[in-house]
């Protein structure tokens, strides 16, 4: 590299907000971590039958995978040429996938909390409520009303590039209506429905005699709900804002506000492969392995049908004894 690509290089850096360098960089650097669940955890996870949440897990996993595709490469070279250039058609397919990872993954982790609820509080009904034909069909279910959210973007036009994250994404002042429907159909409801779930199983979980894996595992979904309430709160607030009066409220958005709560929403993806990863049990053990076969080249090629999970076994739906005792397996 010469001294000339070197200038423009430096030049190219300085010039590109810190904020949304970092908050892309923490993307990129989770997106591993996802792609480790779905190729390696994710199969032997299935192969043994376990919990059938976990293939809305996967799903989750999957939604955060999808803008490693294809709108992280469009950012970084808006990045790089400090503007968008790629066309109008490549902003709208970039806006279209992003808002699949987003909005698929608060549905994925509604669906996850809604799974988990039918679980402990309706265990005698969860085998016939989560059959593998149903399960398919609420995942497919998920992914249909994620594309549906999604759609109505087109009509309104409300996908637009936006320079200060250098993305094509949801743009809040175009319609105040359109803007408190999002925020209401993509924040609030799924923020109401995964509190019931989980206050509802908090309550049984106190109730009912339980191990201590029993709350370590209900800390991991807990965890998810928490940083999923804490990570969206903000961006959603300021559309809601916006949306009262754009021309007023809109120009006193600090930027910086503005692109923390934008990263902080979208790094929230990133953070439920990691979260997973950490806190459960099951997972924490395939990454573990995985990390070993890193160390040791030669065992990636070493036959892992039977993954490093074998000695887990699926285990029934917790059902609720006469003296209303129960083992709750989150």
């Amino acid at each position: 590299m010469g001294a000339h690509e070197v200038t423009l290089l430096w030049s190219w850096v300085t010039s590109v907000s810190p904020l949304a360098l970092t908050g892309l960089a923490m993307r990129i650097v989770s997106v591993p971590m996802g792609l480790v669940t779905v190729v390696k955890v994710a199969p032997c996870s299935l192969t043994l039958q376990m919990v059938r949440g976990n293939i809305f897990v996967v799903s989750l996993s999957v939604a955060d995978l999808v803008v490693a595709v294809y709108p992280y490469p469009l950012v970084l070279m808006a990045i790089f040429h400090s503007g968008w250039t790629m066309g109008d058609v490549h902003c709208q397919v970039s806006g279209f996938i992003m808002g699949l990872s987003v909005i698929g993954s608060i549905f994925n982790i509604t669906a996850i909390a809604i799974n988990r609820y039918c679980y402990i509080c309706h265990s005698l009904k969860y085998d016939r409520l989560y059959s593998l034909k149903n399960t398919c069909f609420y995942l497919l279910l998920t992914w249909v009303l994620t594309v549906i959210a999604i759609v109505p973007n087109f009509f309104v036009g409300s996908l637009q590039y936006d320079p200060r994250v250098f993305s094509c994404t949801f743009a809040q002042t175009v319609s105040t209506y359109y803007t408190i429907t999002v925020v209401v159909v993509h924040f609030i409801v799924p923020l109401l429905i995964v509190s019931f779930c989980y206050l509802k199983i908090w309550v049984l979980v106190i109730q009912v005699k339980h191990r201590p894996s029993d709350l370590r595992n209900f800390l991991t979904m807990f965890v998810v709900f928490v940083l999923f309430a804490v990570c969206w709160a903000p961006l959603n607030f300021i559309g809601l804002a916006v949306a009262i009066n754009p021309l007023i409220i809109a120009p006193k958005i600090p930027e910086w506000l503005f692109i923390t709560s934008y990263f902080m929403a979208y790094f929230n993806s990133c953070l439920n492969a990691v979260i997973y990863g950490l806190l459960n049990q099951n997972f924490r053990k395939e990454y573990k392995r995985i990390l070993l076969e890193l160390c040791t080249p030669r065992m990636l090629f070493v036959d892992t049908s039977k993954c490093g999970t074998e000695g887990i076994k699926s285990k029934p739906s917790p059902a609720i004894t006469n003296n209303n005792q129960a083992e709750v397996d989150l």
